[in-house]
Protein backbone atom coordinates (compact mmCIF):
# COMPACT_ATOMS: atom_id res chain seq x y z
CA UNK A 1 0.00 0.00 0.00
CA UNK A 2 2.76 2.33 0.54
CA UNK A 3 4.36 1.71 -2.31
CA UNK A 4 1.46 2.16 -4.00
CA UNK A 5 0.83 5.79 -2.52
CA UNK A 6 3.95 6.68 -3.29
CA UNK A 7 3.51 5.60 -7.36
CA UNK A 8 0.34 7.54 -6.99
CA UNK A 9 1.94 10.92 -5.84
CA UNK A 10 4.86 10.58 -8.35
CA UNK A 11 2.33 10.50 -10.83
CA UNK A 12 0.53 14.00 -9.53
CA UNK A 13 4.29 15.33 -9.50
CA UNK A 14 4.59 14.34 -13.18
CA UNK A 15 1.81 16.25 -14.24
CA UNK A 16 3.27 19.30 -15.67
CA UNK A 17 6.05 17.55 -17.35
CA UNK A 18 4.12 16.66 -20.47
CA UNK A 19 3.68 19.04 -23.62
CA UNK A 20 0.31 19.27 -24.82
CA UNK A 21 1.55 20.28 -27.96
CA UNK A 22 -0.81 21.45 -31.34
CA UNK A 23 -2.80 18.45 -32.12
CA UNK A 24 -6.31 19.86 -32.18
CA UNK A 25 -8.53 19.48 -35.06
CA UNK A 26 -10.94 22.95 -35.08
CA UNK A 27 -14.02 20.65 -35.61
CA UNK A 28 -13.08 17.38 -33.98
CA UNK A 29 -15.77 17.77 -31.35
CA UNK A 30 -18.18 18.42 -33.58
CA UNK A 31 -17.75 15.25 -35.80
CA UNK A 32 -17.13 13.07 -32.81
CA UNK A 33 -19.72 9.98 -32.72
CA UNK A 34 -21.80 9.70 -29.94
CA UNK A 35 -22.59 6.48 -27.55
CA UNK A 36 -25.87 5.74 -26.30
CA UNK A 37 -26.17 3.59 -22.99
CA UNK A 38 -28.48 1.48 -24.76
CA UNK A 39 -25.23 0.36 -26.80
CA UNK A 40 -23.67 -1.53 -24.22
CA UNK A 41 -26.36 -3.75 -23.53
CA UNK A 42 -25.75 -7.39 -24.83
CA UNK A 43 -22.37 -6.36 -26.35
CA UNK A 44 -19.39 -8.80 -26.63
CA UNK A 45 -15.59 -9.30 -27.98
CA UNK A 46 -12.67 -8.11 -27.06
CA UNK A 47 -11.87 -4.84 -24.82
CA UNK A 48 -8.12 -3.56 -23.75
CA UNK A 49 -7.71 -0.97 -20.71
CA UNK A 50 -4.85 1.34 -20.87
CA UNK A 51 -3.78 3.23 -17.99
CA UNK A 52 -1.00 3.57 -15.39
CA UNK A 53 0.66 0.93 -14.03
CA UNK A 54 -1.52 -1.45 -11.72
CA UNK A 55 0.66 -0.95 -8.26
CA UNK A 56 -2.25 -2.26 -6.21
CA UNK A 57 -3.50 -5.01 -7.94
CA UNK A 58 -7.02 -2.90 -8.20
CA UNK A 59 -6.92 -2.56 -11.77
CA UNK A 60 -5.91 -6.86 -12.52
CA UNK A 61 -8.58 -7.40 -9.91
CA UNK A 62 -11.43 -5.46 -11.55
CA UNK A 63 -10.79 -6.71 -14.74
CA UNK A 64 -11.08 -10.18 -13.77
CA UNK A 65 -14.33 -9.84 -11.75
CA UNK A 66 -15.37 -8.08 -15.24
CA UNK A 67 -14.86 -10.82 -17.04
CA UNK A 68 -16.07 -13.34 -14.61
CA UNK A 69 -19.66 -11.26 -15.06
CA UNK A 70 -19.35 -11.10 -18.66
CA UNK A 71 -18.78 -13.81 -20.46
CA UNK A 72 -19.56 -12.90 -23.52
CA UNK A 73 -16.17 -10.33 -23.40
CA UNK A 74 -13.00 -10.28 -22.32
CA UNK A 75 -11.18 -7.09 -20.92
CA UNK A 76 -7.69 -7.18 -20.98
CA UNK A 77 -5.20 -4.42 -18.69
CA UNK A 78 -2.70 -2.48 -20.77
CA UNK A 79 -0.21 -1.34 -17.94
CA UNK A 80 1.28 2.00 -19.08
CA UNK A 81 4.63 3.35 -16.89
CA UNK A 82 3.77 5.22 -13.24
CA UNK A 83 4.38 8.65 -14.46
CA UNK A 84 1.63 10.43 -15.74
CA UNK A 85 3.50 11.98 -18.47
CA UNK A 86 4.76 9.04 -19.98
CA UNK A 87 1.11 7.57 -19.70
CA UNK A 88 0.22 9.99 -21.92
CA UNK A 89 2.88 9.96 -24.41
CA UNK A 90 2.08 5.83 -24.98
CA UNK A 91 -1.34 6.80 -25.28
CA UNK A 92 -1.04 10.08 -27.63
CA UNK A 93 1.11 7.81 -29.66
CA UNK A 94 -1.47 4.99 -30.35
CA UNK A 95 -3.42 8.03 -31.07
CA UNK A 96 -1.92 10.15 -33.40
CA UNK A 97 -1.68 6.50 -35.55
CA UNK A 98 -5.27 5.50 -34.63
CA UNK A 99 -4.23 2.80 -32.93
CA UNK A 100 -6.81 0.34 -32.04
CA UNK A 101 -4.91 -1.26 -29.44
CA UNK A 102 -6.21 1.11 -26.96
CA UNK A 103 -10.11 0.73 -26.15
CA UNK A 104 -10.52 2.34 -22.74
CA UNK A 105 -8.43 4.99 -22.14
CA UNK A 106 -7.36 6.09 -18.27
CA UNK A 107 -6.95 9.92 -18.75
CA UNK A 108 -5.80 12.17 -16.27
CA UNK A 109 -8.83 14.75 -15.52
CA UNK A 110 -6.53 17.27 -17.47
CA UNK A 111 -6.32 15.72 -20.14
CA UNK A 112 -10.00 15.69 -21.63
CA UNK A 113 -9.57 18.75 -23.82
CA UNK A 114 -6.65 18.16 -25.71
CA UNK A 115 -7.89 14.26 -26.51
CA UNK A 116 -11.34 15.79 -27.18
CA UNK A 117 -10.43 18.48 -29.55
CA UNK A 118 -7.85 16.24 -31.40
CA UNK A 119 -10.45 14.01 -32.18
CA UNK A 120 -9.36 11.11 -30.20
CA UNK A 121 -12.35 10.36 -28.11
CA UNK A 122 -16.42 9.28 -28.67
CA UNK A 123 -18.82 11.38 -27.02
CA UNK A 124 -20.22 10.25 -23.95
CA UNK A 125 -22.80 12.90 -23.13
CA UNK A 126 -26.21 10.77 -23.00
CA UNK A 127 -24.04 8.31 -20.96
CA UNK A 128 -22.30 10.27 -18.10
CA UNK A 129 -26.32 12.00 -18.14
CA UNK A 130 -27.93 8.44 -17.51
CA UNK A 131 -25.21 8.60 -14.63
CA UNK A 132 -25.17 11.86 -13.29
CA UNK A 133 -26.81 11.78 -10.10
CA UNK A 134 -24.33 8.85 -8.97
CA UNK A 135 -21.29 11.21 -9.28
CA UNK A 136 -20.04 13.57 -7.05
CA UNK A 137 -20.80 16.97 -9.37
CA UNK A 138 -17.13 18.37 -9.47
CA UNK A 139 -15.79 15.33 -11.02
CA UNK A 140 -18.59 15.54 -13.94
CA UNK A 141 -16.81 19.07 -14.52
CA UNK A 142 -13.54 17.20 -15.23
CA UNK A 143 -15.48 15.64 -18.18
CA UNK A 144 -16.75 18.49 -19.99
CA UNK A 145 -15.59 20.23 -23.35
CA UNK A 146 -17.19 22.38 -25.43
CA UNK A 147 -21.12 21.42 -24.07
CA UNK A 148 -20.72 17.50 -24.46
CA UNK A 149 -19.07 15.10 -21.42
CA UNK A 150 -16.17 12.82 -22.88
CA UNK A 151 -15.46 10.01 -19.99
CA UNK A 152 -17.05 8.76 -16.99
CA UNK A 153 -15.15 10.28 -13.90
CA UNK A 154 -13.24 7.03 -12.64
CA UNK A 155 -11.53 8.15 -9.43
CA UNK A 156 -11.30 11.74 -7.57
CA UNK A 157 -8.53 13.28 -5.49
CA UNK A 158 -8.56 16.86 -3.54
CA UNK A 159 -7.03 18.31 -1.32
CA UNK A 160 -6.48 18.44 2.36
CA UNK A 161 -5.25 21.25 5.27
CA UNK A 162 -3.20 18.75 7.43
CA UNK A 163 -2.83 20.61 11.03
CA UNK A 164 -0.95 19.55 14.48
CA UNK A 165 -4.00 18.62 16.97
CA UNK A 166 -1.03 19.31 19.75
CA UNK A 167 0.19 22.64 18.74
CA UNK A 168 -3.57 23.97 17.83
CA UNK A 169 -6.80 23.05 19.77
CA UNK A 170 -8.55 23.28 16.43
CA UNK A 171 -8.32 24.12 12.63
CA UNK A 172 -8.62 27.72 11.56
CA UNK A 173 -11.41 28.78 8.99
CA UNK A 174 -9.80 30.71 6.89
CA UNK A 175 -6.37 30.89 5.43
CA UNK A 176 -5.44 34.00 6.66
CA UNK A 177 -5.60 32.59 10.21
CA UNK A 178 -3.70 29.90 9.17
CA UNK A 179 -0.47 31.85 8.44
CA UNK A 180 -1.26 34.28 11.12
CA UNK A 181 -0.97 30.96 13.72
CA UNK A 182 1.68 29.11 11.61
CA UNK A 183 3.68 32.50 11.86
CA UNK A 184 3.14 32.42 15.94
CA UNK A 185 3.77 28.56 15.76
CA UNK A 186 6.06 26.11 13.36
CA UNK A 187 4.99 27.12 10.10
CA UNK A 188 3.01 25.82 7.04
CA UNK A 189 4.48 23.79 4.76
CA UNK A 190 3.08 23.43 0.35
CA UNK A 191 4.47 22.39 -2.71
CA UNK A 192 5.93 25.68 -3.69
CA UNK A 193 8.55 23.98 -6.57
CA UNK A 194 8.11 24.78 -10.05
CA UNK A 195 5.77 22.29 -11.50
CA UNK A 196 2.03 21.05 -11.54
CA UNK A 197 2.20 21.02 -7.64
CA UNK A 198 2.39 24.75 -7.64
CA UNK A 199 -0.34 25.84 -9.72
CA UNK A 200 -2.46 23.69 -8.10
CA UNK A 201 -2.06 25.29 -4.59
CA UNK A 202 -1.90 28.48 -6.29
CA UNK A 203 -5.42 28.03 -7.74
CA UNK A 204 -7.08 26.38 -4.22
CA UNK A 205 -6.29 30.16 -3.22
CA UNK A 206 -7.28 31.97 -6.15
CA UNK A 207 -10.95 30.28 -6.31
CA UNK A 208 -11.33 30.72 -3.47
CA UNK A 209 -10.69 34.44 -3.72
CA UNK A 210 -12.92 34.11 -6.37
CA UNK A 211 -10.65 34.50 -9.12
CA UNK A 212 -10.87 32.39 -12.48
CA UNK A 213 -7.98 31.81 -15.12
CA UNK A 214 -10.29 31.70 -17.90
CA UNK A 215 -13.85 31.94 -19.28
CA UNK A 216 -16.68 30.17 -18.75
CA UNK A 217 -15.96 29.01 -22.99
CA UNK A 218 -12.13 28.81 -22.23
CA UNK A 219 -11.48 31.33 -24.97
CA UNK A 220 -11.05 34.58 -23.46
CA UNK A 221 -7.86 34.69 -20.33
CA UNK A 222 -9.27 36.80 -16.99
CA UNK A 223 -6.47 35.58 -15.15
CA UNK A 224 -4.83 39.56 -15.25
CA UNK A 225 -7.55 40.11 -12.18
CA UNK A 226 -7.29 42.25 -8.44
CA UNK A 227 -8.15 38.19 -7.12
CA UNK A 228 -4.65 36.91 -8.56
CA UNK A 229 -3.17 39.68 -7.60
CA UNK A 230 -4.29 39.80 -4.10
CA UNK A 231 -3.27 36.08 -3.63
CA UNK A 232 0.03 36.26 -4.84
CA UNK A 233 0.86 39.60 -2.42
CA UNK A 234 -0.81 36.70 0.13
CA UNK A 235 1.58 34.01 0.13
CA UNK A 236 4.85 36.53 -0.70
CA UNK A 237 4.07 37.95 2.43
CA UNK A 238 3.81 34.35 3.94
CA UNK A 239 7.46 33.68 2.77
CA UNK A 240 8.55 37.38 3.85
CA UNK A 241 6.87 36.76 7.55
CA UNK A 242 8.13 33.78 8.06
CA UNK A 243 4.69 31.90 8.47
CA UNK A 244 5.89 30.00 5.69
CA UNK A 245 9.83 28.67 5.27
CA UNK A 246 11.55 30.28 1.84
CA UNK A 247 12.34 26.16 1.66
CA UNK A 248 8.99 25.45 0.46
CA UNK A 249 9.96 26.77 -2.88
CA UNK A 250 11.77 23.51 -3.60
CA UNK A 251 9.19 21.26 -2.12
CA UNK A 252 6.66 18.66 -3.96
CA UNK A 253 4.34 16.53 -1.97
CA UNK A 254 6.67 14.01 -0.58
CA UNK A 255 9.16 17.27 0.98
CA UNK A 256 6.41 18.43 2.24
CA UNK A 257 5.07 15.28 3.95
CA UNK A 258 8.65 14.54 5.70
CA UNK A 259 9.08 18.28 7.07
CA UNK A 260 5.08 17.48 7.97
CA UNK A 261 6.04 14.31 10.15
CA UNK A 262 9.19 15.28 11.31
CA UNK A 263 7.52 18.15 13.30
CA UNK A 264 9.23 20.54 10.96
CA UNK A 265 5.82 22.55 10.40
CA UNK A 266 2.35 23.19 12.04
CA UNK A 267 -0.06 23.07 8.64
CA UNK A 268 0.53 20.96 5.32
CA UNK A 269 -1.64 21.39 2.45
CA UNK A 270 -1.23 18.17 0.60
CA UNK A 271 -2.81 15.08 -1.22
CA UNK A 272 -4.94 12.40 1.09
CA UNK A 273 -2.26 9.93 0.24
CA UNK A 274 -0.03 11.88 3.06
CA UNK A 275 -2.85 10.93 5.42
CA UNK A 276 -2.26 7.27 5.41
CA UNK A 277 1.26 7.52 5.02
CA UNK A 278 1.20 9.79 8.42
CA UNK A 279 -0.93 7.53 10.40
CA UNK A 280 2.14 5.01 10.05
CA UNK A 281 4.75 8.32 11.49
CA UNK A 282 5.91 9.53 14.50
CA UNK A 283 2.91 11.77 14.63
CA UNK A 284 0.11 9.02 13.79
CA UNK A 285 -1.60 10.51 16.88
CA UNK A 286 -1.15 14.18 16.36
CA UNK A 287 -2.87 15.11 13.42
CA UNK A 288 -6.23 15.67 11.20
CA UNK A 289 -6.85 16.79 8.59
CA UNK A 290 -10.32 19.22 7.26
CA UNK A 291 -11.48 20.58 3.62
CA UNK A 292 -9.89 24.05 2.77
CA UNK A 293 -10.38 27.39 4.50
CA UNK A 294 -11.94 29.83 3.17
CA UNK A 295 -10.38 33.39 1.82
CA UNK A 296 -10.74 36.65 1.32
CA UNK A 297 -14.33 36.52 3.03
CA UNK A 298 -15.32 33.70 0.44
CA UNK A 299 -15.90 29.92 0.69
CA UNK A 300 -13.04 27.74 0.50
CA UNK A 301 -12.03 25.89 -2.27
CA UNK A 302 -10.09 23.13 -3.77
CA UNK A 303 -8.93 21.67 -7.16
CA UNK A 304 -10.09 18.34 -8.80
CA UNK A 305 -7.57 15.79 -9.28
CA UNK A 306 -7.98 11.81 -10.44
CA UNK A 307 -8.36 9.96 -13.36
CA UNK A 308 -11.55 9.39 -16.04
CA UNK A 309 -12.33 6.71 -18.45
CA UNK A 310 -12.38 7.40 -22.33
CA UNK A 311 -13.50 5.30 -24.96
CA UNK A 312 -10.94 5.97 -27.85
CA UNK A 313 -12.46 7.16 -30.96
CA UNK A 314 -10.13 4.41 -33.10
CA UNK A 315 -11.73 1.03 -30.90
CA UNK A 316 -12.87 -1.89 -32.47
CA UNK A 317 -15.01 -2.78 -29.99
CA UNK A 318 -16.92 0.54 -29.14
CA UNK A 319 -20.31 -1.44 -27.21
CA UNK A 320 -17.42 -3.61 -25.30
CA UNK A 321 -15.68 -0.52 -24.15
CA UNK A 322 -18.76 1.51 -22.82
CA UNK A 323 -19.99 -1.86 -20.81
CA UNK A 324 -16.47 -2.28 -19.40
CA UNK A 325 -16.68 1.67 -18.34
CA UNK A 326 -19.55 1.49 -16.70
CA UNK A 327 -18.77 -1.43 -14.88
CA UNK A 328 -16.16 0.62 -13.49
CA UNK A 329 -18.11 3.31 -11.65
CA UNK A 330 -20.33 1.14 -10.32
CA UNK A 331 -20.41 1.34 -6.55
CA UNK A 332 -19.40 -2.06 -6.18
CA UNK A 333 -16.60 -1.46 -7.69
CA UNK A 334 -15.60 1.94 -6.58
CA UNK A 335 -15.49 0.93 -3.16
CA UNK A 336 -12.98 -2.03 -3.90
CA UNK A 337 -10.71 0.27 -5.75
CA UNK A 338 -11.41 2.54 -2.43
CA UNK A 339 -10.53 0.20 0.06
CA UNK A 340 -8.10 -2.04 -2.03
CA UNK A 341 -6.00 1.45 -3.37
CA UNK A 342 -6.88 4.40 -1.65
CA UNK A 343 -8.00 5.44 -5.20
CA UNK A 344 -11.23 8.12 -3.74
CA UNK A 345 -14.55 7.27 -5.12
CA UNK A 346 -16.25 9.44 -8.12
CA UNK A 347 -19.88 8.02 -7.00
CA UNK A 348 -21.10 9.68 -3.68
CA UNK A 349 -22.82 6.51 -2.11
CA UNK A 350 -19.74 4.74 -1.75
CA UNK A 351 -18.52 7.53 0.76
CA UNK A 352 -21.53 6.51 3.57
CA UNK A 353 -20.43 2.48 2.80
CA UNK A 354 -19.69 1.34 6.78
CA UNK A 355 -16.99 -0.77 5.44
CA UNK A 356 -15.53 2.00 3.47
CA UNK A 357 -15.40 4.54 6.76
CA UNK A 358 -14.00 1.59 8.94
CA UNK A 359 -10.99 1.18 6.91
CA UNK A 360 -10.40 4.95 5.54
CA UNK A 361 -11.36 7.10 8.57
CA UNK A 362 -11.02 10.22 6.98
CA UNK A 363 -14.14 9.45 4.65
CA UNK A 364 -16.30 12.53 5.76
CA UNK A 365 -13.35 14.97 5.16
CA UNK A 366 -12.45 13.69 1.68
CA UNK A 367 -15.74 13.51 0.55
CA UNK A 368 -16.47 17.38 1.55
CA UNK A 369 -12.54 17.78 0.22
CA UNK A 370 -13.73 16.72 -3.31
CA UNK A 371 -17.33 18.52 -3.29
CA UNK A 372 -15.76 21.61 -2.76
CA UNK A 373 -13.02 21.27 -5.37
CA UNK A 374 -13.22 22.62 -8.97
CA UNK A 375 -11.75 21.96 -12.24
CA UNK A 376 -8.50 23.08 -13.60
CA UNK A 377 -9.06 25.66 -16.47
CA UNK A 378 -10.29 23.21 -19.32
CA UNK A 379 -8.16 23.83 -22.31
CA UNK A 380 -6.29 21.72 -25.13
CA UNK A 381 -3.20 23.83 -24.15
CA UNK A 382 -3.35 23.32 -20.72
CA UNK A 383 -0.32 22.46 -20.29
CA UNK A 384 1.27 25.38 -21.65
CA UNK A 385 -1.30 27.39 -19.00
CA UNK A 386 -0.33 25.76 -16.09
CA UNK A 387 3.62 26.10 -16.68
CA UNK A 388 2.77 30.00 -17.10
CA UNK A 389 1.13 29.42 -13.45
CA UNK A 390 3.49 27.76 -12.02
CA UNK A 391 6.34 29.51 -13.81
CA UNK A 392 5.36 33.19 -12.29
CA UNK A 393 4.24 32.18 -8.95
CA UNK A 394 7.70 30.47 -8.28
CA UNK A 395 9.04 34.04 -9.08
CA UNK A 396 6.96 35.89 -6.83
CA UNK A 397 8.03 33.16 -3.92
CA UNK A 398 11.64 33.84 -4.88
CA UNK A 399 11.16 37.59 -4.54
CA UNK A 400 11.93 37.93 -8.34
CA UNK A 401 8.59 39.61 -9.59
CA UNK A 402 6.17 41.63 -7.86
CA UNK A 403 2.92 40.17 -8.08
CA UNK A 404 1.95 42.78 -10.72
CA UNK A 405 4.29 41.77 -13.13
CA UNK A 406 3.48 38.04 -12.84
CA UNK A 407 0.28 38.57 -12.95
CA UNK A 408 0.64 40.48 -16.49
CA UNK A 409 3.05 37.74 -17.35
CA UNK A 410 1.21 35.10 -16.85
CA UNK A 411 -1.69 36.20 -18.53
CA UNK A 412 0.31 36.92 -21.79
CA UNK A 413 1.72 34.11 -22.13
CA UNK A 414 -1.97 32.12 -21.54
CA UNK A 415 -3.30 34.29 -24.72
CA UNK A 416 0.41 33.49 -26.58
CA UNK A 417 -0.87 29.50 -25.76
CA UNK A 418 -4.51 29.71 -26.33
CA UNK A 419 -3.53 31.94 -30.11
CA UNK A 420 -1.19 28.61 -30.53
CA UNK A 421 -3.51 26.33 -31.11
Amino acid sequence: MVRYLIALVACLAALGLAACGDDGDGGATGEAKTLEPAQAQGASGDVTWCIGKDTSGAFTAAVEAFNKENPNLNADLLELPESADLQREQQVQRLRAESSECDVLGMDVIWTAEYAASGWLYDLTPVVEAHEAEFIPSTVDTVEYEGKKWALPFNANAGFLFYRTDEVPQPPSTWEDVYKEAQEKNGLVYQGERYEGLTVDFLELLYSAGGKVLSEDGETVEIDSPETREALEFIAKGIDDGAVTKAVTTYEEESSRRAFEAGNATFMRNWPYAYALGKESNIADDFAVVKFPGFGGNEGAGVVGGYNLGVSAFTDNPDGSLAFSEFLVTPEVQKEMFIKATLPATTTSVYNDPEVKKEIPFTTELLKAVEQAQARPVSPVYTEISQAIYDNVFEVLNGKQSPDQATSKMSSEIEDALARF
